[in-house]
């Protein structure tokens, strides 16, 4: 009996399926956080919220100071800002990545898409974090540079922010940068992110 080519390619198909490892598009890791940049009108975040400054990313953080939460904003081209959080945002209890950073911005590559390349990603080294295993305190910091690419400050594995998170050095089996869901309605209005 022989077969057609049709059920060759269809077996074909069905192997490359298996063998293939899916790989995972977002974060496991946990993320919560919405903010409305209409009520605070921040300068320095809304660089990264706006698709006209693609290229442009903006590293979030929160601290404490004498009881009051703060939200921190550093872009890749030097601005800075601190903006004191509302009683509201206070309750949302935000969770601002594996260890208090994520870092948002449109990418230049990779425009496709409902959020036109606006991406999320987390500011720890994800190659180091696996290495020592240490999800429940880490400190690999990724440090931003104007041309859109963070280095891990520890490892020093470069990552390019416009373009998924791509590790550009590295060994076998590190990987790119953990994202998260992401969306805003532009540069004076809300940004939220999370894990899928």
């Amino acid at each position: 009996m022989r077969r057609s080519p049709i059920s060759y390619l269809f077996l074909l198909v069905c192997l490359l399926l298996l063998s293939c490892e899916a790989e995972q598009e977002y974060s496991s890791w946990a993320c919560r956080f919405s903010y409305n940049n209409q009520i605070h009108n921040d300068a320095t975040l809304a660089t990264a919220l706006n698709s006209s400054s693609r290229g442009v990313f903006c590293l979030i953080t929160e601290t404490t100071r004498s009881g009051a939460k703060y939200l921190n904003f550093q872009n890749s081209e030097g601005l800075s800002s601190q903006q004191p959080e509302t009683a509201e945002e206070v309750q949302a209890r935000f969770i601002i990545g594996l260890n208090n950073g994520i870092i948002v911005g449109y990418q230049t590559l990779n425009t496709d898409g409902p959020n036109g390349g606006f991406v999320a990603y987390d500011e720890q080294c994800p190659n180091c974090v696996r290495r020592e295993n240490n999800t429940s305190n880490p400190n690999y910091r990724l440090v931003m540079a104007s041309t859109g690419i963070a280095t891990c400050s520890k490892c020093e594995r470069r990552y390019d922010m416009n373009n998924g998170g791509l590790l550009l050095n590295g060994e076998d089996g590190d990987t790119g940068l953990e994202k998260y869901v992401a969306n805003t309605t532009g540069p004076f209005g809300v940004v939220s992110v999370f894990r899928r």
